[in-house]
């Protein structure tokens, strides 16, 4: 018998030391997948794709949204990066090129292999108005018939502006209304939500399934809130639990209604050394 427990006592101790390492960005509370908007490091990338893709797998993330491929061809940024250990699940393009010439970016789109693309401004003249929704939302219904046919999930990543009163609501309320949650998903920005005046754990509960996207991005304390421009200062950008967010409510609101990918998204000038701090915290951070 002593033997037998023995034995079982070595299984239990190889079966430990055998278990997979935890996934950078992740802890006991936040199970991610995290990873990277490759436009934090846009500075890098400008000056060398090469370097900047060495130091995205530096961070130990495997997946990655891209912001544009730096003149190279598509299908070249998806060879770089896969051959870095990095999948492009998602990725941004102007909205022009969405209303313009939707053949040619969904073959991109295709081209880098992406589960998800969509797009981070709707083109307007400040203040946002119920038209811009209106005619945003159908463009995206129709866009995200288009990608549905080949396989990718179009999205709208929030930016702030949308937030304007309408009715007893804000525009943001007519966008989630007006699109078809078929053919439209929607990428959550937790700044800009925050940052003019609303709460993101809210939004998340508010409509959920609608997000399945996140940035993961925190506001320096002392910030002032309010404002439906949709701009700040970029060294605004803090790394995760410095700023004003609650993380452990948005976190544990965005693992209950149904965000699938999330991506630290750091804008600053320090970006490189704050995504490492911001992993740390994720890491960490209970709920």
């Amino acid at each position: 018998m002593k033997a037998l427990l023995f034995s079982g006592l070595l299984l239990s101790v190889a079966l430990i030391g055998n278990a997979a390492p935890p996934q950078p960005g992740t802890g006991p509370s936040f199970k991610g997948p995290t990873g990277l908007q490759l436009y934090s490091l846009r500075g890098q990338f400008t000056k060398s794709v090469p370097e900047a893709i060495a130091l995205t797998k530096s961070y130990g993330l495997t997946e990655v949204e891209t912001a544009g491929t730096y003149n190279l061809p598509p299908a070249k940024l998806r060879e770089l990066l896969l051959a870095a250990g990095l999948n492009p699940i998602s990725g941004h393009f102007p909205y022009n090129r969405w209303r313009d010439d939707l053949p040619k970016v969904i073959a991109e789109a295709q081209a880098l292999g992406l589960k998800y693309a969509g797009v981070a401004w709707i083109d307007h003249k400040a203040p946002f108005k119920e038209s811009d929704a209106r005619t945003a939302a159908a463009l995206f219904n129709q866009v995200g018939a288009e990608c549905a046919k080949h396989g990718i999930q179009f999205f709208y990543h929030c930016h702030g502006y949308e937030f304007q009163p309408y009715q007893d609501k804000t525009l943001m309320d007519l966008l989630m209304a007006e699109t078809d949650p078929k053919k439209v998903a929607y990428e959550m920005d937790t700044t800009w939500v925050f940052f003019p005046g609303q709460d993101p754990a809210a939004w998340l509960r508010k409509y959920p399934g609608r997000w399945q996207l996140m940035h993961l991005k925190d506001l320096k304390k002392g910030v002032a809130r309010g404002a439906l421009t949709g701009s700040t200062d970029p060294n605004n950008d803090v790394a995760l639990g410095q700023g004003q967010l609650n993380w452990p409510e948005i976190l544990k609101a965005a693992q209950e209604t149904g965000v699938k990918h999330y991506f630290i998204e750091d804008e600053a000038a320090v970006a490189p050394e704050q995504i490492r701090e911001t992993l740390k915290y994720l890491e960490q951070v209970r709920f």
